[in-house]
């Protein structure tokens, strides 16, 4: 086959190896996130929190993290079937910045909760303030990033609804912690 032949074909299929690879990748992404995210909330529940009054809404501590298990798991899920689309061999991947708006989506997701619950013990009720802007700022990532989706998942996009939907509930309990208290 020649190169014109192969160029009009389009992209390679992605081998096996590397398709896990990438998966293994995007999982540890999020498992990092969740995990750093953990080292700021743990110390913190059963301290300020505990004692913070919560909306009515607020489900008790034990739902957050079956969650956002599954959560994290479907959003590495949606950037390894982005990334998946727009593999190319030898090239650039051409889903090269829509897996940028992914990445900006995990470092927002990252920064909310060691600023909102590390943050409010360091300089007070300004933390959940700046957490409320993250936490915005990654609604509005989440929502770029799942129509830009579009283009190379469907599936991607449609995982994106319910990581949405969680956040603007968590968009909710923040602001109640900074109204109730």
């Amino acid at each position: 086959m020649s190169a014109q032949t192969r160029a009009a074909a389009g992209p390679a299929p992605v081998g096996v190896g590397r398709q896990i690879l990438a998966g293994v990748l995007f999982l540890v992404a999020v498992a990092l996130i969740a995990f750093l995210g953990s080292l700021a909330t743990m110390p913190n529940t059963e301290g300020w929190y505990a004692e913070a009054t919560k909306a009515p809404w607020s489900p008790p501590n034990s739902v957050f993290g079956p969650v956002w298990s599954v959560l994290y798991v479907l959003i590495a899920l949606a950037g390894w079937l982005i990334w998946r689309a727009g593999y190319r061999v030898g090239g650039p991947n051409a889903a090269r910045r829509t897996l940028a708006l992914y990445v900006v989506q995990l470092v927002l997701n990252g920064l909310w909760t060691p600023v909102f619950f590390a943050g409010y013990p360091l300089i007070g009720d300004i933390a959940w303030w700046i957490a409320l802007a993250i936490i915005l700022a990654l609604i509005i990532s989440v929502i770029w990033l799942a129509v830009a989706a579009v283009k190379w998942s469907q599936a991607a996009m449609w995982i994106m609804i319910p990581y949405l939907l969680w956040l603007m509930f968590a968009t909710s309990l923040n602001l109640a912690i900074i109204v109730l208290n």
